[in-house]
């Protein structure tokens, strides 16, 4: 559901943070399970996903993709300890106070790093297949807002309509 922009420096980054070792990550708000599909192959990759909408659980069998799903609210739900923790396209749908509470739970749970997707231009959304939280709340990121508003942002990408951003925790 989101935009394909980003995905593969994501990918290309957390595969080099891997390397051979096993890597746990965590995928906050999976949705269709994008980030996992991204890295299937990982070597001995544990990938866990906090969905808060059930119904994507079943609709996109994320069961099949994700060793583990937890179904809640990445707000309320303790975050295991990871390696990596991917925050992909979910804080534009909630409020900045909220994205910055969850990108600092986010660094707390994370080994080696965090990694945050997010629309960098005006990008309104209202429900999608019946989601409530699909609504993009703050809906005018942009790239200096980011960089000033997410502490520890080390390396960048940007495209015409997506972000991406890496903060290395070790």
């Amino acid at each position: 559901m989101s935009s394909r922009e980003g995905k593969d420096w994501i990918r290309e980054r957390v595969t080099a943070l891997a390397g051979d070792e096993p890597m746990r990550v965590l995928d906050i708000g999976p949705g269709v399970g994008t980030y996992a599909k991204l890295l299937a192959d990982l070597t001995d990759a544990h990938i866990t996903g906090i969905e808060i909408y059930e119904p994507y659980v079943h609709t996109y069998r994320l069961h099949d993709y994700y060793d583990e799903i937890v179904v809640g609210d990445a707000r309320e739900v303790p975050f295991p300890a990871v390696d990596v923790v991917i925050l992909g396209d979910v804080a534009e749908h909630m409020s900045e106070a909220d994205a910055l509470g969850i990108w600092k739970k986010a660094q707390d749970a994370a080994a080696l790093a965090v990694y945050l997707s997010i629309p960098i231009v005006h990008y309104p959304q209202g429900e999608i297949e019946g989601n409530p939280h699909e609504v993009h709340v703050d809906e005018d990121w942009d790239h200096d807002r980011v960089i000033s508003t997410f502490s520890g942002i080390g390396a960048s990408w940007t495209g015409t309509e997506v972000g991406v951003y890496e903060c290395l925790t070790s």
